[in-house]
């Protein structure tokens, strides 16, 4: 092999990851996207081994015997469990390199806004540990913003809002950096509380995250909607302690998430209050831009247009636009050296 060509093999590598609370996301340059799954791994207690990682792990949430315990590794857009996460980055980096071990990729991680120093050093030495040979992190909203291919290395204002698993990044940017931003821990999980929480208090009924996060997709809406939906859920009655089913309207739903949807809007209008004059004549213009899993809610964009009566741009995928936007990052490096919060070689 050349020079040339085993220069363009070891560029190749390089990969972008969306580490998300619910979902992880992985992009190989110059393949695209990699892999979608869930962000949860299945250990066995007394060995510590890894029973599985992802999708099959996902299933196993709230069903698995008492020795093997199914973990989500991040919290609140935050790594939770260090070890853990470690393992799942090692397994996701090998899995999109075909479980090569010997690949060290260059790897740029998309991380929420307004994370700690400690918790950004806790997310690279994850991924350095997984064998990345060297790491870079970008702001999610920045990463959304490129992903919906957003014009913001210009002197203009444009606001993204990322609503994820963990938490709601929005954020108003310009010169390829971040003028305000504001982020809140409300996101898809407090949705899933949310609904949860709701149907045990109206009607004794005990039910899953898995059912929860269901019932959402199913008949989860921000806004009224024309046609009436109605969606059969089973869980454990909390008084007879026996399982049941009942039929649930997407009325009840909305009643649900009525207060995490009050959060998350009243953070955009906060956003917009702290914009600076002429970058806020801007958005305006440009419209807001609605990314990440919660940006799927039905009504919601109807919803944060009638609370700021501005323009409201959803992207095609939004799952996969922090992804896409990072894996932009890794074939623009002098945009990367811009955006990146910090760069550190692997050392080893």
């Amino acid at each position: 092999m050349g020079i040339t060509n085993s220069i363009l093999g070891w560029f190749s590598n390089d990969l972008a990851i969306d580490l998300g609370t619910a979902n992880t996301l992985v992009y190989s340059r110059g393949k695209g996207i990699m892999i979608n799954e869930p962000s949860v791994v299945a250990i066995e207690k007394r060995s510590e081994k890894v029973v599985a990682i992802g999708t099959e792990a996902k299933r196993m949430l709230g069903r698995t015997p008492g020795n093997i315990i199914a973990i989500r590794p991040m919290r609140d857009g935050v790594i939770a469990d260090f070890e853990v996460a470690e393992k799942m980055l090692s397994y996701f980096i090998r899995k999109a390199h075909n479980r090569t071990t010997f690949v060290r990729p260059r790897v740029i991680i998309g991380i929420p806004s307004k994370i700690t120093q400690v918790e950004q050093r806790a997310v690279r030495d994850s991924a350095e540990l997984a064998g990345a040979r060297e790491v870079y992190l970008i702001e999610q909203p920045i990463a959304a913003a490129i992903g919906a291919g957003m014009p913001i290395s210009e002197p203009s204002g444009n606001m993204v809002v990322d609503i994820g698993g963990g938490t709601t990044d929005i954020a108003v940017i310009s010169l390829a950096g971040i003028v305000y931003s504001e982020s809140v821990k409300t996101a898809g999980d407090k949705m899933d509380e949310a609904i949860a929480s709701y149907i045990k208090r109206k009607y004794n009924l005990l039910i899953g995250d898995h059912m929860a996060e269901q019932i959402k997709f199913e008949v989860g809406s921000a806004y009224p909607i024309k046609e009436k939906r109605t969606h059969m859920i089973k869980g454990r009655d909390l008084i007879s302690g026996i399982p049941k089913t009942l039929v649930i309207e997407d009325g009840e739903i909305r009643e649900a998430l009525s207060g995490p949807i009050s959060i998350i809007v009243n953070a955009i209008r906060v956003a917009l209050e702290n914009t600076p004059p002429e970058l806020a004549g801007d958005i305006i213009d440009h419209g807001i831009v609605l990314a990440g899993g919660g940006a799927l809610l039905r009504g919601l964009d109807t919803r944060v247009r009638e609370e700021t009566n501005l323009p409201i741009i959803t992207v095609d995928n939004p799952l996969s636009t922090v992804v896409l936007g990072t894996g932009k990052a890794l074939d623009q490096l002098s945009l990367l050296r811009k955006i990146a919060i910090a760069s550190q070689a692997a050392g080893r």
